[in-house]
């Protein structure tokens, strides 16, 4: 692990001033978009010929407050990069999302979670402040009270909408040198859906104190719950960037140890367990792989690539197999809905292992603290459970496109659950404004992209604008 240095305030300034500077040069009118390298959305955008924002200057740390538990991050600060730098403070941010090429600024616009998250809620909710690019093309600085407000609240599920962040201070909690695990196997889904309840009610479970918790069910009588502790002595630790492959360790391992580091992105060398399609999990594969691009930004390259020339379907249809339709989703069920939500998915679509997180609305001041997010309107109080999948199935003759995900989608609607938005979505404008606060969205809008520089939410996350 190569620790950088935070870049300080001047840097910092430069960044910014670069960034504002590429905006106005864009012709008067024109679409604003970042120059990025590297993407977490799995929505296919047509952006050729549309120049980017210049963001060089915007991805590091700006600063670490030991004392505070704060930090001052870059908007395009990877979460790989803002780690090595808290963890050399034993600190870390309340929520690190599992895949380390995701920036700060895109799990706050765009939602991120993790095994935190019935603790310390989404990676927003430990945001401080920050500073917003807007649609007018002026920086302000948003605070959860004050001018901005508005923006604050709003910005989280606004995907880049409204404005980018190019600065923000959030929460560190401290750190233990590893991370006990405890991975317990459930034959009933309804079971373990009442110990995540138990567990998110006081961060107990069964008498014994958890600090991080997620899942994997691999059939109606095979789920797992890992429950997590900080630990400042184990008597040996396991590691998954080698021959061994995480996700088959919660099945194969009772108990288990990691470093600090390794846990946080023990799901990124396998890309969960998406590494599969490659074939880097295969042992003689995996042998020749070179541990460098067993990671998920790698696999997501390959992806893009294997879409852009479309060499899996044509092999399809040579051998006389139907084609097939991504199935890329994270879903919020509430937790007393999950069971049945998952006893649907697991008989109508053959994609296995499922991904399970437990999550609730952040209460920093105690019970009946929780601040509720207009655009991604989750109940204070209340515990949910993300479900995530991550793959494709066989495509019926003659399916309409995206026929499985709107059978899905319409399967979580009933369930009175949400969908995170950074893959394909089919919603009518009248569903996604009522899931997704469509009042308090445009009257953000009006306010802070007045000229409609930036994209719409509904066309970029239904319409792929």
């Amino acid at each position: 692990m190569i620790v950088s240095a935070p870049v300080g305030d001047t840097a910092h300034a430069q960044g910014t001033q670069r960034l504002v500077d590429s905006w106005q040069a864009l012709p008067a009118g024109a679409p604003v978009r970042l120059a990025k390298t590297t993407s977490n959305l799995f929505r296919h955008r047509d952006r050729a010929g549309t120049p980017g924002l210049d963001t060089t200057g915007l991805r590091r740390v700006v600063d670490v407050d030991p004392a505070a538990r704060t930090a001052d991050v870059q908007g395009m600060c990877t979460y790989g990069d803002l780690v090595d730098v808290t963890l050399a403070h034993d600190l870390v941010p309340l929520v690190v999302p599992q895949l380390r090429t995701i920036t700060l600024g895109g799990a706050v616009t765009g939602l991120g979670i993790e095994s935190t998250s019935f603790r310390h809620g989404l990676p927003h909710e430990s945001v401080l402040e920050m500073d917003v690019l807007t649609g007018a093309g002026q920086v302000v600085t948003a605070r959860p009270d004050g001018d901005d407000a508005e923006l604050f609240a709003a910005f989280p599920n606004s995907y880049g909408t409204l404005g980018y962040a190019t600065r923000l201070r959030i929460e560190l909690a401290p750190t233990a040198p590893y991370v006990s695990l405890r991975h317990r196997r459930f034959d009933d889904l309804d079971r373990l859906c009442d110990a995540v309840r138990r567990l998110s009610a006081d961060g107990h479970l069964d008498g014994e104190p958890v600090d991080f918790c997620d899942g994997m069910v691999l059939g109606e009588r095979e789920a797992y719950l890992t429950l997590g502790r900080w630990a400042h002595d184990v008597p040996a630790t396991s590691g998954y960037t080698g021959r061994d492959v995480y996700w088959r360790s919660v099945r194969d391992r009772g108990l288990d140890a990691l470093t600090t580091w390794d846990y946080l992105w023990r799901w990124d060398t396998d890309w969960f367990w998406c590494s599969r399609a490659f074939g880097a999990q295969h042992p003689a594969v995996r042998a020749l792989w070179p541990a460098r691009y067993r990671r998920s930004d790698v696999y997501h390259r390959l992806v893009s690539l294997e879409r852009r020339l479309g060499a899996v379907d044509r092999l399809d249809r040579l051998r006389g197999r139907p084609s097939r339709e991504r199935v890329v989703q994270d879903v919020e069920l509430p937790v007393e809905r999950t069971a049945d939500f998952l006893r649907w998915f697991l008989a109508e679509v053959p994609m296995t292992p499922l991904w399970v997180c437990p999550l609730r609305l952040r209460e920093p001041g105690g019970p009946g603290t929780a601040r509720e997010w207009p655009l991604y309107p989750l109940r204070a109080g209340h515990t949910y459970v993300n479900v995530g999948f991550w793959g494709t199935v066989p495509s019926a003759p003659g399916a309409a496109d995206g026929a499985v995900n709107r059978r899905i989608e319409a399967a979580v609607g009933e369930r009175d659950g949400h969908k995170s938005l950074y893959s394909d979505a089919y919603y009518d404008r009248a569903t996604f404004d009522h899931l997704y606060g469509g009042a308090a969205y445009r009257a953000a809008k009006r306010r802070y992209d007045p000229g409609g520089r930036l994209p719409e939410l509904y066309d970029k996350a239904v319409r792929r604008a």
